[in-house]
Order: C-alpha cells, then sequence, then structure tokens
C-alpha cells in the first residue's frame, strides 16, 4: 500500500495482514452461520432492535456484519497478488481450492452435490488472471498489448458470466478496481465503498483495511498459509452438517 494518499495517517495503522485475515474469516462465519442456520431459527429472525424505521433481528444483524468480509477478502488479495515471489503458485493455489470448495458449497447452498452457482474461489481466481493481464500488458503506448489485454479481460468478464460464480460480474469487477486504485487509499475507500457489492453496508470493512500497517503478521510458513485457504470449504461442510443435524435440511 502507497504512503501517499492515506485516509489515516501511517503511525495509526496497526493491523497486519494476518489480523486482517482472521477478521476476515471471522466475519465470514458470522455471515454463513446466519445465512445458513439462523434463518431456519424463528427467534433469530425476529426483531430485536428498533433502528429508525427498520427493524433489525439477530440474524440481519450477522449477515450486516458478514458483509464485510468480501472487501477484506478482496484487499488481502490484491496485496498478496503484489508481493508474492511466485504469481503462478498463487493462481494455482486459488484454483485448487475453488475446485476443492464445490462439494461443500454445492452441499450447502442445494443439500446436493450440484448446483448451478460457483463458490466465491472462482470469482477470486478471475480476479486475480484479471490483475496477472493488466501487469503483464500494462503497457499502454503498444497498440498489441492494450488489444490483447481489453482480450483477455473481456473472456473473464464473460467468463464470470458463465460460471456463475459468488458475486459475479461485479465481484470480478470489484476485484479490479481495488487492484487499480491500490495506490491511493482515499479513492480506493471512496469508490470501493461506492461499488460494494453489498451496496453501502460492507463500507465498515474499509475501517480495518485503512488501518493496514503493510506488514504481513504472524501467518508464517505453509501450514498456516494453507490453514485459511482450507477453512472455507472446511467451514462449508461443518455448516451443511451442522444444519442437518439440527433441522435436517
Amino acid at each position: 500500500m502507497s504512503k501517499d494518499a492515506r485516509v489515516i495517517p501511517e503511525k495509526y495503522c496497526f493491523l497486519s495482514g494476518s489480523l486482517l485475515k482472521v477478521l476476515a474469516v471471522i466475519v465470514m462465519l458470522i455471515d454463513h452461520m446466519a445465512a445458513f442456520i439462523l434463518y431456519l431459527y424463528k427467534p433469530a429472525t425476529q426483531p430485536i432492535l428498533l433502528l429508525g424505521s427498520h427493524e433489525l433481528s439477530l440474524y440481519k444483524i450477522m449477515r450486516y456484519i458478514g458483509r464485510t468480509a468480501f472487501p477484506i477478502f478482496v484487499f488481502l488479495l490484491v496485496e498478496g497478488f503484489c508481493h508474492t515471489r511466485n504469481k503462478k503458485k498463487y493462481g494455482r493455489n486459488l484454483l485448487i481450492f475453488a475446485i476443492i470448495s464445490e462439494i461443500p458449497w454445492n452441499l450447502l447452498h442445494s443439500g446436493t452435490y450440484f448446483y448451478d452457482k460457483q463458490n466465491v474461489f472462482f470469482t477470486l481466481l478471475l480476479g486475480y488472471i484479471g490483475m496477472v493481464a493488466i501487469e503483464k500488458y500494462q503497457d499502454t503506448t503498444i497498440v498489441l498489448c492494450k488489444i490483447k489485454q481489453t482480450a483477455i479481460l473481456l473472456m473473464l468478464l464473460l467468463l464470470s458470466i458463465l460460471l456463475k460464480a459468488d458475486y459475479g460480474i461485479v465481484g470480478f469487477g470489484y476485484v479490479l478496481l481495488i487492484y487499480v486504485l491500490r495506490d491511493n487509499c482515499i479513492l480506493q475507500t471512496i469508490l470501493g465503498i461506492c461499488f460494494l457489492p453489498s451496496k453501502w453496508i460492507g463500507g465498515a470493512a474499509f475501517i480495518p483495511i485503512n488501518l493496514y500497517n503493510g506488514k504481513r503478521g504472524f501467518i508464517k510458513g505453509s501450514i498456516a498459509k494453507y490453514f485459511f485457504y482450507g477453512f472455507y470449504p472446511l467451514h462449508l461442510i461443518c455448516l451443511y452438517i451442522i444444519r442437518k443435524m439440527i433441522f435436517g435440511v
């Protein structure tokens, strides 16, 4: 992240990439617990708070909290892309875990091994390939580079539609937006909130994002790194089993 055009002065930034990952995983889990289990528990859907004219239930509150997960994961993806030493390996890992996550994703959404929409790893993968294309063909003075870059991005855009990956075409575009604005924190925050798939609700995600200090943090080594990859399919299958045991669906 550039030190220029910061939203929050650098001396106040205390969150490492590791802490952002932990936060993203926690709010994602909160969101999915509500989306796939609590919606079946009637007391959780009953209003418990009144915010202006809006009635808030435990279910809604948890879903609102969960809307902050996607922007943080996208930001971390962009940071990972910019700092990885092996871009091919990074992309390969996204593809592997996209495939691994499909059965848990399908079971949780449809109760079967088949579901017409794909998990969010595919969205992140398409966005990652898009970043590769932008970086590789960034020389806009060469017409052929610009044509190749545009063609690849359009193909990825079409693929995001055909795959029906989570967050869809908006999610794919969001990755590229955060990447292109990576050196201007103020503009990244403003446009990042304006173009959120969750329609502003997840804007709070840019508070921890702007408290990021640019450091890797405590997550080091293959075991810790792959734990965060593996948490996604693992928590999906666990939620499916829990729902099946409690509600039978």
